[in-house]
């Protein structure tokens, strides 16, 4: 038996209020970790978070967006903030149109873009300056008077008649339907930007059409510019049938054909301009006839 002074005599603790106390005091250190501002990883407490940063996370969480002058980089920057997705889906909606199914409704969802529309109008430009070039050499292709000379030229004229029309014949239906949205409440509105991106997309389909136009074949060049027009201004004429349908009948007719005629214009130009006609080729001369002739005159 040991004594009661032993200095090896087991002793016996309290092991639940141990782990307890252990425990209690690892949770406050850990939290004091965490929440104090002196530590350098830690959190800074929800009293001491920068106004500006709530109110930020504010209008993110709302989808309100920040209005910046017109006259800034910024303000345009935001119509080429899309990806490869939208521009896609978009070009697909606008080969593709479908009766009920409006392009700004359907594809822009209030976000339209200037991405596309510039670049499918630079392709369409180059697009016909090149085929243009090929389909002279074509026609004129084993005349013994001519040269091939590449025309540069083109190129510029195409480009002055492709941005007019995307931009200026945007500018005049905007300020035409904001006019009669003035004067008639409850119309369909959209903005330049928006009328701009339809006009854009809606000549995507001209880009394979002025390719075919280098086979020297009329009927083919003639064929493709009727497809080219019936899907390009079913797009235009289904997007803009809601902002003047309850019009004037009158306006009605002059704007929707208006809208027409000049998509016709602009692809009946460009294939007249730019696309020399295939000149028919004579019919080689009978040769007993020409002996006879020749036997007589002799």
């Amino acid at each position: 038996m040991a004594s009661a002074n032993d200095p090896f005599q087991f002793q016996e603790f309290e092991e639940s209020n141990l782990l307890g106390a252990d425990s209690e005091s690892t949770a406050i250190s850990i939290e004091d970790d965490f929440i104090s501002p002196k530590s350098p990883g830690g959190f800074v407490p929800s009293g001491d978070e920068d106004p500006m940063a709530e109110d930020d996370k504010a209008k993110l969480l709302s989808g309100e967006k920040k209005s910046t002058p017109f006259w800034t980089f910024e303000y345009y920057q935001q119509f080429f903030d899309v990806d490869t997705r939208h521009v896609t889906e978009r070009i697909v909606g606008s080969v593709l149109p479908w009766p009920g199914k409006n392009f700004i409704h359907m594809y822009l969802r209030r976000n339209p873009d200037l991405y596309g529309p510039f670049w499918i109008c630079t392709t369409l430009v180059f697009a016909i300056a090149i085929s243009g070039n090929i389909s002279t050499f074509l026609v004129h292709l084993g005349k013994p008077d001519y040269k091939y000379t590449p025309e540069f030229g083109k190129v510029t004229i195409a480009a002055t008649a492709i941005f007019s029309y995307a931009w200026l014949v945007p500018l005049a239906v905007w300020g035409f339907l904001l006019w009669r949205n003035n004067k008639i409440m409850n119309l369909v509105s959209y903005s330049f930007i928006e009328i701009v991106c339809v006009y854009g997309y809606s000549l995507s389909i001209y880009i394979p059409a002025v390719v075919l136009w280098i086979l020297p074949f009329e009927w083919v060049r003639w064929l493709t510019i009727l497809l080219a027009l019936l899907l390009s201004g079913s797009v235009l004429v289904i997007t803009f049938w809601p902002a003047v349908r309850d019009d004037n009948s009158k306006v009605i007719a002059a704007v929707m054909s208006a809208i027409v005629v000049l998509n016709a214009l602009l692809a009946v130009g460009c294939k007249a301009y730019f696309f020399s006609k295939a000149e028919p080729v004579p019919p080689p001369a009978n040769l007993s006839t020409t002996a006879v002739t020749h036997k007589h005159t002799t």
